[in-house]
């Protein structure tokens, strides 16, 4: 009995990118200037979900001749190279442009013109190279580990190497100084538990939870800017997937991820705490006797974003405010969210850690509260 390997799939996008990687590299110089100019149109188009764009494809391009396999100049037909995909109809259609001119590329690389196919597959490639090698910052060499059960590695791992007495450009934040102009840039040091992380700039919370940046606000403008990161490099592999075997691509969706979901779970849970605080404020002052709902903010490691679990605390009316029906509530919630299998494990995991706080800060007073009633009634 004989026994046929399955081709391994990472194998073959491995094969396939060096493939196209070393289709691109025979290319003559002006050939791939030319398409990487390309590229960038295309890709800030995708990002930016245009309309419509617009690319040229190159008049010529190097490939292997189908009979010899010897690699030959082939002549584009000049009447398939000016290329717009989109318009106004996509826009009627909610189409995504990056869906259309996959689709318009991948027509291309089914044509039995092998110019025309190679050069479709060259603009393909350097367009999701383009997207992942330039238009993202490259972070800091990090490791991060995983806690126990979890898929995504968010804790940084220390590398055991002594802090230097310079400052680099990679751990600082260079800041350009306008009073002396013969002054080169002023180099302002990342606190340590910012530089554990692969992006120092946008790590808004410690490991404590303590607010590294001066509002929530602009924690969340940071958070913004992790999840476009990650938005750019799904793109890039939505329009060529076998971009996934790129090693910078590993590298910066590693980079990313860890950091993206680490910051994400400590603003939810600090912006949990604010909410803790504002109702402990309100009650003292007796402004939450007309009823109270929540909307309890987590992130969601699957949408890779915040979320808002929302109920009912106190119906609206006339009713007095006790801290026992925020505890009952929080309780309750806790039961539901345990069973919603909607959530992954670890976001059910730290959202009922946050519900479980939330039920803590209110049931010492809920107690007080309770036994000063009993004394009362005595």
């Amino acid at each position: 009995m004989t026994f046929t390997s399955v081709p391994n799939p990472a194998s073959y996008l491995r094969a396939e990118y060096e493939r196209h990687q070393a289709l691109f590299q025979e290319q003559p110089a002006i050939v791939q200037r030319f398409i990487e100019a390309q590229a960038r149109q295309l890709a800030d188009a995708i990002l930016d979900n245009n309309a419509q764009a617009h690319f040229t494809l190159p008049d010529r391009v190097v490939s292997k001749t189908p009979r010899s396999g010897e690699l030959a100049t082939m002549l584009v037909p000049g009447d398939v190279r000016e290329q717009t995909v989109g318009g106004w109809p996509r826009r009627l259609r909610q189409h995504d442009l990056r869906e259309d001119i996959r689709q318009r590329l991948s027509n291309f690389e089914q044509s039995p013109d092998q110019a025309i196919n190679t050069s479709a597959a060259l603009i393909r490639h350097a367009t999701a190279v383009h997207m992942i090698h330039a238009m993202l910052p490259a972070g800091r060499p990090v490791m991060y580990a995983a806690e126990d059960g979890e898929q995504i590695p968010t804790i940084p791992m220390d590398d055991g190497t002594q802090e230097s007495a310079i400052t680099a450009r990679a751990d600082a934040i260079a800041e350009e100084g306008g009073v002396q102009p013969d002054r080169g840039d002023l180099q302002v040091p990342f606190v340590p538990a910012a530089r554990r992380f692969f992006i120092p700039q946008w790590v808004a919370l410690d490991e404590n939870g303590k607010l590294l940046v001066n509002s929530v606000a602009e924690a969340e403008a940071q958070l913004a800017s992790m999840q476009r990161y990650v938005m750019i490099l799904h793109k890039a592999v939505a329009l060529a997937a076998y971009m996934v075997a790129d090693d910078e691509y590993q590298k910066k969706r590693c980079g990313m991820l860890g950091q993206l979901v680490n910051q994400g779970r400590a603003l939810a849970a600090y912006q949990t705490g604010e909410i803790i605080r504002t109702i402990k404020e309100r009650a003292g002052l007796g402004k939450l006797n007309r009823g109270l709902s929540l909307s309890l903010p987590y992130f969601d490691d699957q949408e890779l974003g915040i979320e808002n679990l929302d109920f009912e605390i106190i119906p609206v009316g006339r009713i007095l405010f006790l801290p026992a029906f925020i505890v009952r509530a929080a309780h309750s919630e806790q039961a539901k969210v345990a069973q919603d299998t909607r959530m992954s494990p670890s976001t059910r995991k730290y959202l009922l850690q946050e519900l479980h706080e939330l039920e803590l800060a209110f049931t010492e007073p809920a107690i007080l509260l309770r036994q000063h009633a009993i004394r009362q009634r005595v």
